[in-house]
Order: C-alpha cells, then sequence, then structure tokens
C-alpha cells in the first residue's frame, strides 16, 4: 500500500534538527509557551486545592474538568476565524491577559474570604475561554515564524516545551502553595503569563506575514492574487469551513485520530492513575507510586518530543501519525495489562513518546494541508475534536467504567484509540491524493 503524502511537499531540502530552537524569531516564542502553559497547570494545582478545601463538592471537581474543555469544543472555529481574520499578537495576547485577570479574580477571592460556588463557576470558565482563544493564534504564529519546512519542527517542540509545562507546573504549585500559601501563590503566577504578553508586543509576525510577503511577491511577478472572500466571524460560515474540511479526507483522518485521543484516553488516564497506583500495590508510598506514574507519561512526552527532534526520523505523513497512534495505544494497553511496577513505568514512559509524537504530526498535517485562506478556521476544526473532546472523556470513563472497572475501561479506550487509527488510514487511503493547491 503507497503511503499517502500531504497534498503539499515539503520541500527537497532537509530540514535542520531542532530548527525551530535556532531561528531567533520562534525560539522566545517556545519558551514563553512553556512557561504560560507552566503558569495554567499551576493555577489548576492551586485552585482546585482551595476550591476542595473550602466546598469539599466532587460537583465541582467535574465541573473543573468541563468548564477547562467545553470552551475549546464550542469556541475553536470561532477562534480560528478571529486568527484568519485578525493579528494574532493581539489574539494570544487577549488570551494571556485573561489568564492573568483570572489568576487575580482568585486572589482576590482568596484574600476576601469571599469565595462561592458560583464565582469559582465563573471563573473557571473564562479560564477554559481564554486556552480557546490562545491554540489557533499560536498556530497560525508557528507557520509565520519559520519556513514550511521547518513547520514540523516548530509544533514538535512547541509541543515539547509546553509538555515541559505541564510536567512542572504541578511542582511549581505545589511549592508556591507550601512556601507561599495560596494567595501569595495565586498573585506569583499572574506574573508567569507576563514574558509571552510582552514578546507579542516585540516580534514583527502577526500570523499572517509571511502570506502577505508572498502575495506581494507573486503580484510583482504578475501572479494572479487570492481573492477569496475574507473570513467572517459567524456560525454560517463556521458550517461551511466544516463542509469544506470534510472533503479533505487526510485532515478528517488527522481530527478522527486526535479526537479519539481525546475521547478515550485524553481526561481519563490521569483521572484513572490513582486506581491503576492501588493496583500496582501502593499502600504508605502511595504518594509515590501514584506521582511516578504520573511523571513517567510526562518525561516520556517531554524526552520523546527532544528524541524525535533530534533524531529526524519522523515525517508529518499518515503513516506515521497511525503508527505513532498505535504505539501510544498499545502502551496503554500494556499499561492496563501489567501488574509489575516496573513495566508500568516503562509502558508509561513510550505511551508519552507516542502521544507527542501522535499529537505533533497530526496538527502538522492539518497545517500543511489546509488553505492559506482557510488554515485559522481549520485549526479551529482540529482544536474542537483534539481539545474539546476531551470535555467528554470523563463522561465515557464514568459509564464504562461502572460497568466493567476502570483499568479495564482505560484498556479498552486504549484498543479502541489503536484501532480507531487503523481505520482512519483506510479511510484517509480512500481518496487519491489531491491536486497540490498553492503553497502559503
Amino acid at each position: 500500500m503507497q503511503e499517502l503524502e500531504p497534498a503539499l511537499p515539503l520541500p527537497a531540502a532537509v530540514p535542520r534538527r531542532f530548527a525551530a530552537l535556532r531561528n531567533r524569531d520562534s525560539r522566545p516564542y517556545l519558551f514563553t509557551s512553556g512557561l504560560s502553559m507552566m503558569a495554567d497547570n499551576t493555577e489548576h494545582v492551586i485552585t482546585y486545592w482551595v476550591l476542595w478545601q473550602t466546598f469539599h463538592s466532587p460537583a465541582l471537581v467535574g465541573f473543573q474538568i468541563i468548564s477547562h474543555w467545553l470552551p475549546f469544543l464550542l469556541l475553536s472555529v470561532w477562534s480560528g476565524t478571529l486568527a484568519e481574520k485578525y493579528d494574532c499578537r493581539k489574539i494570544i495576547q487577549a488570551g494571556q491577559v485573561l489568564f492573568m485577570l483570572v489568576s487575580a479574580g482568585w486572589g482576590t477571592l482568596f484574600v476576601t474570604h469571599s469565595l462561592t460556588v458560583w464565582e469559582a463557576c465563573i471563573l473557571l470558565v473564562l479560564h477554559g475561554t481564554a486556552g480557546s482563544l490562545w491554540g489557533p493564534a499560536e498556530q497560525l504564529l508557528l507557520h509565520d515564524f519559520v519556513d514550511r519546512s521547518e513547520l514540523p519542527s516548530a509544533i514538535r517542540l512547541n509541543a515539547t516545551f509546553q509538555s515541559l509545562g505541564i510536567l512542572f507546573g504541578p511542582v511549581v504549585g505545589s511549592a508556591l502553595l507550601l512556601w507561599l500559601g495560596p494567595i501569595a501563590g495565586i498573585y506569583v503566577n499572574v506574573l508567569l503569563y507576563l514574558p509571552m504578553t510582552l514578546l507579542m508586543f516585540r516580534t514583527r509576525f502577526t500570523g499572517h506575514t509571511r502570506d502577505a510577503e508572498a502575495r506581494a511577491a507573486g503580484a510583482a511577478a504578475g501572479v494572479a492574487a487570492d481573492v477569496s472572500e475574507p473570513a467572517r466571524v459567524s456560525l454560517r460560515d463556521t458550517l461551511r469551513v466544516l463542509r469544506n474540511v470534510r472533503s479533505n479526507h487526510l485532515i478528517i483522518a488527522m481530527i478522527v485520530i486526535s479526537g479519539l485521543a481525546a475521547i478515550t484516553i485524553g481526561n481519563a488516564l490521569p483521572s484513572s492513575m490513582p486506581v491503576f497506583a492501588a493496583r500496582l500495590g501502593a499502600g504508605s508510598e502511595g504518594d509515590f507510586t501514584y506521582g511516578s506514574l504520573l511523571f513517567a507519561m510526562g518525561l516520556g512526552g517531554v524526552v520523546g518530543g527532544f528524541l524525535l527532534e533530534a533524531t529526524g526520523v519522523i515525517k508529518p505523513t499518515l503513516k506515521a501519525a497511525v503508527l505513532s497512534t498505535v504505539v501510544f495505544g498499545g502502551a496503554i494497553v500494556a499499561f492496563a495489562l501489567t501488574g509489575s511496577y516496573l513495566l508500568a513505568l516503562v509502558a508509561l514512559l513510550i505511551a508519552g513518546v507516542g502521544e507527542i509524537a501522535s499529537m505533533s504530526i497530526t496538527q502538522s498535517v492539518v497545517q500543511l494541508e489546509a488553505p492559506a485562506v482557510e488554515r485559522g478556521r481549520t485549526l479551529g476544526v482540529y482544536g474542537m475534536f483534539a481539545s474539546g473532546l476531551r470535555t467528554g472523556g470523563g463522561v465515557t470513563l464514568g459509564v464504562v467504567g461502572a460497568a466493567l472497572g476502570v483499568i479495564t475501561a482505560i484498556g479498552i479506550f486504549a484498543g479502541v484509540l489503536a484501532v480507531g487509527a487503523l481505520v482512519a488510514w483506510w479511510y484517509a487511503h480512500r481518496s487519491r491524493p489531491r491536486a497540490a493547491v498553492p503553497a502559503a
């Protein structure tokens, strides 16, 4: 069976290793992106702890997950339209400022001892909304920072630095709680969003700079400019983009893979770790067992991202996306089946590598395949599935876990993910590669 490559092929030149880190425009963004993601997760640690200590509400715990991901489901395409139409620097700044206002709002409520459930719910929803604003604009900016051949490197390294932020966010949040307490800790967290906010004042790239330069160069050479109708921020236009995306089987395959990962394992695995820790013999050292399981998968993502970038063995193709997803799902199946603590750690390390490979490859293919005039909205559709469907992850785990047990449910979900990736491969191969569209 022939490999189905993206319709917009990469240049023949071999991209440099760590190309995005060598690029003076994208390098600062990678570091500030990781820092902002760390701030996001630091805030979770502090606020979730205070909310539990204040209300002891399981329903509020469930709402914490829903409120974080539901805005991605509802607003990602709209955010992609904004990113397509306006300066992505300002949209990213708006997201970061909203993050800071939410953290400051938590601090004010903590200081005044006036925190109520409805106020907490509003802040949780606003936090999720800030994340949904950030996503599509960030991807367009990455596309602007680097040449086309280096885009997979930028996406992979951005995912790796954000994985570092996710890995160290709980550590920093716990340290702030212990050393400064929740009030001072949450105010310190506001400062962690500042570097990216300030960086957006310094960079000349808007998310559309290269496209504008390409159009200007084409006009100078006598090439007809793209006269497509500009993006409109409307529900009708969103539905039109969804119909257009449907015609590209390769993009659909990437969206299906990312959506399956979100609704099966995305949120279910971290929340089920205490069950696995108990199965592996957690007792008086249960905290260490639980923490090490979470750390192993996060470490796998970080190490995997850097290894993939250093070796350059994985290319942004359909085959690579499917195989990395199968590795991810297969490793989680092995984790669910083993009773050995050591083998469980190894399986989670491998799963972390597979997850970051799958995530970065699917996103790269979508970026490379998306028409320039609809790139933001297409990335919004991707985000709606890849992040938004995490909203339902807790529901699927709760229903299947209640019927069959949590460990069995995770094993089944991982198997469904692996099989679903293979089905997506078959689906994409049903259509022949499309003729190349003009490069962005």
